[in-house]
């Protein structure tokens, strides 16, 4: 099964990126979620960000995405993960969900960390660079 993911950028005045992080996990995505059956793609963007953040998003702009294939838990994963670039209402790290937790990274720091999918990292540093729109694809498992 292939599931698609929508995705958000939102930097703060001094330039540093949202992410976040289950607190099971000991790596780093960035905000957003699964989109519904039938819901279109802002929807689904709007419904993440109120629900893990309770924020607004005032305007997002399509900036890339990425092809992810991985295994979690034994299990075998592919995402279709579509990126925006945010601007959102009132700029907070404070999670609404017991589960996740938000932190604020310099682009030095994004660099070094663990940031799942890579591909879409890679895109997203690529874009600071240049703001050409993206495509990151990844080898399948086989």
């Amino acid at each position: 099964m292939t599931e698609v993911l929508v995705r958000g950028i939102v930097e703060n005045k001094k330039g540093e990126i949202l992410v976040c992080r289950k607190k099971t996990k000991n790596y780093y995505f960035f905000p957003g979620g699964h989109v519904e059956f039938g819901e279109s793609n802002m929807k689904a963007l709007k419904r993440e960000f109120k629900e893990e953040l309770n924020v607004e998003i005032e305007k997002a702009s399509f900036i890339g995405g990425s092809n992810h294939v991985f295994i979690e838990e034994n299990k075998k994963r592919h995402e279709i993960n579509l990126f925006y670039n945010l601007e959102i209402s009132e700029l907070k790290s404070e999670s609404c969900e017991d589960h996740i937790d938000f932190f604020w990274f310099t682009k030095d720091k994004l660099k070094k960390e663990t940031v799942f999918p890579e591909p879409l990292k890679q895109g997203l540093l690529e874009w600071f660079e240049d703001q050409k729109v993206f495509w990151k694809d990844e080898k399948n498992l086989e």
